[in-house]
């Protein structure tokens, strides 16, 4: 290089990935991390890694248990509407209601978030949810990675994954091989679509001709945008609480996508179905108003959706007084849908009735 001549040299932030608004995202976000310690997690975020200590959460013989998910196109509402603060609860409902029908009580999550272009405040808003949600489960936020991917997404596009651990003590992992004919099964409301079947909604929206910012058709003062995305709910603590004091609980499942065909029998022995009341389904106004405006048959609605049950619990038969009452009792507000039946291989979920769409 000759003396006195300068060359414009590129740099990262050239190439799009600003490093000083991820540090800002990361100082930003301290504090709510910082809000879901929990025993056995107390250190700071930062590191290469983070820390659980079983021991310390009060574990004796323990079965780790853990899954992943993501929250699907309903980012994509949450961006398109600039509201970017509820999906979080979603990523980490996903996960730990996946954790807690096998009777795990989550100990920790890890989030993964991706954009095409870093904005700590969208960022932040995100991670918030993600520490509530982590707040409602009882576990606590001890890590995670937010990627900066120009060409990869566009623009302020994002999306999330997540990955939750969770223990339980080896003698009380679910679903238990007793599960049997006559078994009763009981419905938890779910709070609207939750995370599955949006690529679905987004169609019917746009059929409909509305915008996010329109008037939610079912939901009267709201926005169409703020009501689809009201968060999943999390099941965790009045579950835990139900297994506490009952032990007539036999097998639990957690209703996503696939809807009543594929999540009902997952957590029953082979040889057994369950044949579901659709009369005594509790169904919100969300999915009959989705039902009518993309004209999806009920067969359809049913695979798609939850219709409104976000988990379904097996109780023994004898003892399913007890285990409603154990469930009001952890807030929880049970209905009973159906019994578990001798079904076939190729079908084994059953359906009497009609939906009230």
């Amino acid at each position: 290089m000759s003396e006195g001549k300068q060359t414009s040299g590129l740099t990262y932030a050239d190439a799009g990935v600003d490093i000083d608004a991820g540090a800002a995202m990361v100082e930003a976000i301290k504090p709510m991390v910082r809000a879901t310690r929990r025993p056995g997690a107390d250190a700071e975020i930062g590191g290469f890694g983070g820390l659980f200590d079983l021991k310390a959460a009060g574990f004796v013989d323990p079965v780790l248990v853990a899954a992943n998910d993501g929250v699907g196109t309903k980012v994509l509402i949450a961006i398109q509407s600039g509201v970017h603060h509820t999906v979080g609860i979603d990523l980490v409902a996903m996960c730990v209601n996946d954790l807690v029908v096998q009777g795990a009580e989550p100990l920790f999550f890890l989030d993964y978030y991706a954009t095409g272009k870093l904005d700590p405040k969208v960022g932040a808003d995100v991670v918030r949810g993600i520490a509530e949600g982590c707040r409602i489960a009882g576990c606590a936020l001890i890590g995670g990675e937010t990627a900066e991917m120009p060409g990869l997404y566009r623009g302020d596009d994002y999306d999330l994954a997540g990955f939750a651990v969770g223990a339980v003590e080896r003698g009380r992992v679910l679903p238990r091989p007793d599960v049997a004919e006559g078994d009763v099964a009981l419905a938890l409301p779910s709070s609207g679509v939750h995370s599955n079947g949006f690529s679905l909604v987004r169609k019917i929206v746009a059929r409909a001709g509305l915008d996010w910012a329109d008037a939610a058709p079912f939901a009267p003062g709201v926005s169409l945008g703020e009501a689809l995305l009201t968060p999943t709910r999390i099941y965790v603590k009045p579950l835990l609480a139900a297994l506490k004091r009952t032990d007539a609980i036999k097998a639990m499942a957690h209703v996503t996508g696939g809807g009543f065909p594929e999540n009902l029998p997952r957590v029953l022995p082979r040889g057994l179905g369950v044949r579901v009341d659709l009369g005594a389904v509790p169904v919100p106004p969300v999915f009959g108003w989705l039902a009518r405006a993309g004209d999806v048959a009920q067969a359809e609605m049913l695979r798609a959706f939850n219709c409104g049950v976000g988990m379904v619990v097996y109780v023994e038969a004898a003892r399913a007084d007890e285990a409603e009452r154990a469930l009001r009792e952890a807030g929880e507000a049970p209905v009973r849908i159906g019994r578990v039946v001798r079904a076939a291989a190729g079908e084994r979920v059953l359906f009497d009735g009609a939906l009230a769409l």
